[in-house]
């Protein structure tokens, strides 16, 4: 079944002995792997179990499409449930199609458990999981700003280290595009601060996390929307050297045109420019707040809405059209910084 994002968090809880196989997929592959070790360890302490957890090779399904089901249906040595852990390439799911059928159609205790790429709503795979009761199909897209932020604080929280307000509202504005590196940076924080009482600073988080990837995704947005091609220029080499993909990229910049697009409507309205970005949810962070009000000049409610159109189409290009992606992205954004200025 086609598991809700506000049921995701319940489900990954328990995963019941109804349920034979977990789709775990998106184009936040960090995300992705954390969730699909949560999944694994409620069957298994130690993912690297040879007794308990079998990890199929992709290539051998090809000789072997029964190979998922004989593994689901097979007996654990040591007792309980046996993991089953495929981790597919891409996104493209047409040569797993067959195996998948035989899979569901398994009759046993084993949990399959797939990792896969950004799969289209008619990906075979994705089909299949959703439509299947014994089932789950759980997407995983990179975190919205509010889940950043209760991310910080619960991790902040369980390591017992306090965090500036400052800080944490600038660790919101630039960690999120993939929760994996999230994870990483926060750790990094956490363990600048063993032993010290006191709080993270805004100073050492800029310090400490001021070269992390997601940083230029923001900057690249700020300049798109800025009209600023020198620092659209460096920022894209930045983010191409950390190996940020196009569609990331994207998204980064349509975050940022849906905040100014929330802001103008408000201003549309009637209401003043400081109070509607004041109404912002999350806060606008405070070192940016002059340059976002400045690009509300530059774009007024229907710039936004065609350049939202045009980063939408792009990102179907990205993923549909075969060209390469990169040049994709770069064309519309170097055509939304000239729009800009």
């Amino acid at each position: 079944m086609k598991v809700a994002p506000r049921d995701i968090e319940a489900r990954l809880k328990a995963i019941g002995g109804d349920i034979n196989v977990v789709l775990v997929y998106g184009p936040d592959q960090g995300l992705v792997s954390e969730r699909s070790k949560r999944i694994g360890r409620q069957i298994v302490q130690d993912l690297t179990d040879p007794f308990q957890v079998v990890r199929p090779d992709p290539k051998s399904l090809d000789d072997q499409p029964s190979l998922l089901a004989d593994e689901i249906a097979s007996l654990s040595m040591m007792g309980g449930r046996r993991l089953i852990r495929l981790d597919w390439p891409g996104a493209d799911t047409r040569k797993l199609e067959e195996p998948l059928r035989l899979a569901l159609d398994a009759a046993g205790d084993g949990l399959l458990v797939i990792t896969a790429g950004d799969l289209k709503p008619s990906a075979p795979a994705r089909k299949l999981c959703e439509a299947a009761k014994d089932a789950l199909a759980i997407p995983c897209y990179a975190d919205s700003a509010n889940d950043v932020g209760e991310l910080i604080a619960d991790s902040f929280r369980a390591a017992n280290v306090r965090i500036d307000r400052a800080a944490h509202d600038y660790l919101v504005a630039h960690l999120g595009g993939d929760r994996g590196i999230t994870r990483s940076e926060i750790d990094k924080l956490l363990l600048y601060k063993i032993g010290d009482d006191t709080p993270l600073s805004l100073d050492e988080a800029e310090a400490l996390i001021g070269d992390s990837a997601q940083l230029w995704l923001s900057d690249i947005a700020e300049a798109v929307t800025a009209g600023n091609l020198a620092r659209l220029e460096d920022r894209l080499q930045r983010a191409a050297a950390a190996g940020e993909s196009a569609v990331a990229i994207l998204r980064t910049v349509q975050g940022r045109m849906l905040r100014l697009h929330l802001v103008r409507a408000q201003m549309d309205a009637g209401k003043a420019v400081s109070d509607a970005v004041k109404a912002l949810r999350p806060p606008l962070f405070f070192k940016d707040r002059d340059g976002f009000i400045a690009a509300l000049n530059r774009w007024p409610s229907g710039r936004i809405l065609q350049a939202l159109d045009l980063l939408m189409d792009a990102e179907i290009d990205c993923k549909t059209t075969g060209n390469p992606a990169d040049v994709i992205m770069a064309r519309v954004l170097l055509r939304l910084t000239k729009a800009a200025r």
